[in-house]
């Protein structure tokens, strides 16, 4: 019964992790509401784009006596903003899970086309909408960043991100078992060691190479924050398991079990990795942002 409370509270934090990791972060969806001819919209801007999708802005508006324009620039950059008119599209969508699960065939609403960028490339964009009452601004004062990246293959990208969850549910398992001095937190430390080296050691790596061209970016080649996070919790975990090895210390468990927590509640892809125009280089995107400023 004991061992089942563990296992019940580990999944219980590390569910929330996934759910909080999964939902923050520069990379998901920017929502805004705004009220156009008396209807209400709660309106989802993408934030970022495969080189394999269709480079466009969508807003989920059928209003078609709506007029949209999109205005965008590279990031960073001192370009000029461009112009591109929303139109209203229909998209088949040609998925089984979505065909046949959700009941969904297609995508429609008011699509506005941006310049395709190449891996880590950025583009910076806001939205005019006219209607019935006038012009309204979205985004003109906090303008929408898309990072484009490059398409992660299944075989990669799966087995990366069910590791990274095994290694966190270890983790919090030990940490756990840590502070209950229940002697089966040193099995969990190992088990946590070596998935997260799997995922994210090695697998890692290679997610961000093909998402944009780089196996590493953070420390010593950089300040990515993904990578130096994952960095920082490898080295307590490492600890860890050292300071273990011939004799029961629970505390260095239950701090790396903490530091791993707190890794997985930074947004991923914080100022991650940017491509840089004048260079032609892929950095790390907060150095850029105090250059511009």
């Amino acid at each position: 019964m004991k061992k089942f409370i563990y296992w019940f509270l580990a999944c219980v934090i590390t569910l929330g992790a996934a759910y909080y990791q999964r939902t923050t972060g520069p990379t998901y969806p920017k929502k805004e509401t705004v009220t156009l001819n008396g209807v209400v919209y709660n309106l989802k801007f993408v934030r970022s784009l495969g080189l394999n999708e269709r480079p466009e802005v969508r807003m989920n508006i059928a209003d078609t006596t709506l007029k949209a324009r999109l205005y965008y620039r590279r990031y960073p950059s001192k370009d000029e903003f461009q112009c591109s008119v929303f139109s209203y599209k229909v998209y088949p969508i040609n998925s089984w899970f979505m065909n046949k699960v959700l009941k969904i065939n297609e995508e429609k609403g008011l699509f506005a086309a941006v310049p395709q960028q190449p891996a880590s490339g950025k583009i910076q964009y806001y939205v005019e909408i006219t209607d019935s009452k006038g012009i309204t601004a979205l985004l003109k004062k906090d303008p929408v960043i898309i990072r484009f990246k490059g398409d992660v293959p299944g075989y990669i990208l799966l087995p990366h991100i069910l590791l990274m969850f095994i290694a966190m549910l270890f983790s919090t398992l030990a940490g756990l078992m840590s502070i209950g001095r229940l002697p089966l937190y040193r099995k969990y430390s190992y088990l946590t060691l070596i998935f997260f080296v799997a995922g994210g050691i090695i697998l890692g790596p290679l997610v961000q190479y093909f998402a944009f061209g780089e196996f590493w970016t953070g420390v010593p080649f950089g300040w990515d924050l993904t990578d130096n996070k994952t960095l920082i919790a490898l080295a307590f975990w490492v600890l860890a398991v050292v300071m273990n090895r011939k004799k029961e210390r629970p505390m260095y468990v239950a701090i790396a079990a903490i530091v791993l927590l707190l890794v997985y509640s930074i947004p991923h892809s914080l100022f991650g990795s940017q491509l840089n125009y004048s260079s032609g280089s892929v950095t790390q995107g907060i150095i850029l942002s105090f250059f511009l400023k």
